[in-house]
């Protein structure tokens, strides 16, 4: 009698791809000879420290999803990270957040100073085109990838956000509408890009394109709506960042505006929007939801 094949669970599915992924990371960032130690060092202080890497996760689920390998898609999920670390890295600045810690470690211009930590950020927003460029094939998806990741992080996206964001922090009126906008660019928009971008290595038609673009948008939401709240309620040894630090610089955030049991309703019916924008892709799409589920689960 045959043995049915057990499939892995999302938990062992996401550890070995989390696994490929930073061993990716690893050897992009190897480098020549001709960068700096130091710089080296801070690139991958804050690259390879702990992280969900949700982004590139999603990369390479969509991937799979559309019928692709995921070891097609692994350079546009480095570049998707490599973008977010450097985001990460300039918003921990004492310009911007003034954050020390990321990640369960000293941010990184905490541990290397203001200059290369600026240099670290910068060299990683430049770095993830080169690997787009060079690694992604063929040539016209890459730039189709390069063009898109661009955008989601550009200035009417992520850089859009952010500032935004820092807007509202100072005072500026706010609405739910405010609130809406700035985290739909400024963490809907890497989300989304993430899913695009995997379906657009496996070639994928529009209406496939639109339904991880429905899914993303949710799912970006909901991560800020639980971001917000554990920035509420969780702890800064679970979180790897300092928890409450959203309430002392007077952030616009979802448990401000609408308080802790109205954020967590509405995370978890953005939630089932989002697994619901991915039904009609079947059992290719089962990580994808089960993601989501991890989403408003998690704990940091």
């Amino acid at each position: 009698m045959k043995q049915a094949v057990t499939k892995p669970s999302f938990h062992e599915y996401s550890e070995l791809v989390r696994t490929e992924i930073d061993q990716a990371l690893l050897d992009y960032t190897d480098f020549s000879a001709g960068c700096p130690s130091r710089l080296r060092e801070a690139i991958r202080h804050s690259l390879m420290a702990p992280g969900k890497r949700l982004r590139p996760l999603l990369v390479l689920m969509s991937a799979e999803a559309c019928g692709c390998q995921r070891s097609q898609a692994m350079p546009a999920a480095c570049a998707v990270e490599m973008i977010h670390t450097y985001s990460l890295i300039h918003d921990d600045l004492p310009a911007m957040d003034d954050d020390d810690m990321r990640r369960g470690q000293p941010s990184c211009h905490v541990a290397f100073g203001q200059a290369t930590a600026i240099l670290a950020g910068d060299g990683l927003l430049t770095y993830a085109f080169e690997v787009l460029a060079v690694h992604l094939q063929p040539p016209h998806l890459a730039a189709r990838c390069c063009a898109q990741l661009a955008s989601a992080a550009g200035v009417t996206a992520m850089v859009g956000g952010q500032q935004d964001d820092l807007e509202a922090t100072a005072g500026a009126p706010t609405t739910e509408a405010q609130l809406l906008r700035i985290h739909d660019r400024k963490t809907g928009s890497m989300f989304r890009v993430s899913l695009r971008m995997g379906a657009t290595v496996a070639d994928a038609c529009p209406e496939t394109l639109d339904q991880l673009d429905t899914y993303g948008k949710k799912l970006g939401l909901a991560f800020q709506i639980i971001d917000d709240l554990l920035d509420v309620q969780g702890e800064t040894q679970t979180l790897g960042k300092h928890a409450g630090k959203d309430v002392q610089q007077g952030k616009l955030t979802f448990p401000k505006l609408f308080g802790v049991d109205e954020s967590r309703r509405r995370a978890s019916e953005l939630i089932q929007a989002s697994i619901d924008a991915i039904d009609g892709l079947g059992e290719p799409a089962r990580h994808l939801e089960a993601l989501a589920q991890y989403v408003v689960e998690r704990n940091r």
